[in-house]
């Protein structure tokens, strides 16, 4: 929601309408969209793995930082397929090309992941093997 204070300082109470905003985002996602639920199924499975196999808090904060961004990434995704439904299900080329893009942008954060934890593993089990 936009600020119609202009740059005056917030109250502290707007910290937690923010909060409440969020919880209620999260909530809708969780109800509505199975492909959120999944990659929080697979984050709460994944990210202990990561802290155990994490040899630094940089490891750590990468590998569990890439599936925070998937998440977050597919939260927009959702967010832009609301709207375009909001609009209607008949098929508009500009309402698909977004769609396609959102789910790219999710692909895109997936791959990151295997990245990220290729990058620190790999090598790690390489030695070990070698």
């Amino acid at each position: 929601m936009a600020d119609t204070v202009g740059h005056l300082p917030r109250h502290p109470l707007r910290i937690m309408k923010a909060a409440k905003w969020s919880i209620q985002g999260l909530c809708a996602a969780w109800t509505h969209e199975s492909s959120f639920r999944l990659e929080v199924w697979l984050f709460v499975v994944l990210a202990p793995l990561a802290w155990w196999l994490g040899q630094s808090g940089v490891e750590r904060a990468l590998m569990i930082g890439s599936m925070l961004a998937v998440i977050a990434v597919e939260l927009l995704n959702s967010s832009i397929e609301a709207v375009i439904e909001r609009y209607g299900a008949e098929f508009h080329e500009l309402a698909g090309r977004a769609k396609d893009m959102g789910s790219a942008a999710v692909f895109v954060m997936m791959l990151n992941v295997f990245v990220t934890w290729g990058a620190i593993l790999v090598p790690r089990f390489s030695a070990h093997a070698a």
